[in-house]
């Protein structure tokens, strides 16, 4: 299905962020530019906006996104970028002491086949798969995958999938990633341990959304530039290689950027 150049209502992630500011005993302030102004659309200080560029695209597959407490609030978070292109992408804060009972209800929907996605050398081995059967061959019938992602640091995942009772039903997809992350706003200790949108990623490749997977790379590529290039006061190159591939994906429609 062709990628979407329509206006976007607020998605499940920058609903959350909302829900999580409200909460809030005192104003959060995101450095960026003049005041601290960012676009609301996608973080980023508006003379570097990408939101033109963003690829909205169509797929059987779902991501529920499972994320710490003070994920919503930075502005390098990709949990966001996937909410942005997959329009099924549910985003549920979690806590140890309660459960939201919307995920709950979600994760017994019977349209969904969940798979929590963890490292499988953490997991007890007869939960561990590391693929996805055909699509028809489901066990349970023609069930939809969702992937249930931990937005969180690595020891916050850890805790999370620890925690998390209600996850324990559902099979562990472990992957195997054959690159390693090329994710530069926050580093992990392992270069093998993938930000969340390179995870989900390689789980839409896995179910066979070959397109949503090509573009939640490249717009990950295109955020991380723009991000980089607004800390390092730099202009954003519009006519770069990555810009005209994403203008491509999206429909060939030019960009006028925006100059400093």
């Amino acid at each position: 299905m062709k990628p979407s150049l329509l206006p976007h209502p607020p998605h499940a992630v920058s609903r959350l962020r909302s829900s999580r500011l409200e909460r809030s005993t005192r104003p959060f302030l995101a450095r960026g530019g003049p005041k601290g102004e960012r676009c609301g659309g996608c973080r980023l200080i508006l003379s570097h906006c990408l939101c033109e560029l963003r690829p909205v695209v169509s797929t059987r597959a779902g991501v529920c996104l499972l994320m710490a407490e003070h994920e919503t609030l930075k502005p390098s978070n990709t949990g966001w970028l996937i909410a942005d292109v997959v329009p099924d992408t549910m985003a549920f804060g979690w806590a140890r002491t309660e459960v939201d009972p919307a995920l709950l209800a979600m994760l017994a929907d019977p349209q969904w086949q969940p798979y929590v996605v963890f490292p499988g050398e953490f997991v007890a081995p007869e939960r561990v798969i590391t693929g996805l059967p055909p699509v028809g061959a489901e066990p349970n019938g023609n069930k939809r995958p969702l992937f249930i992602l931990l937005d969180a640091t690595w020891p916050e995942a850890r805790k999370i999938f620890k925690k998390s009772p209600y996850l324990a039903q559902f099979p562990v997809l472990s992957l195997l990633p054959e690159q390693l992350s090329r994710y530069r706003l926050r580093r992990s200790r392992r270069d093998d341990h993938l930000c969340t949108s390179e995870v989900a990623a390689l789980c839409l490749g896995l179910a066979g959304e070959t397109a949503a997977a090509q573009a939640l790379e490249m717009y990950l590529d295109l955020f991380t530039d723009h991000y980089l290039r607004a800390k390092q006061q730099l202009k954003v190159e519009w006519e770069d290689e990555l810009h005209v591939q994403m203008r491509e994906f999206v429909g060939g429609n030019d960009v006028d950027g925006p100059s400093l």
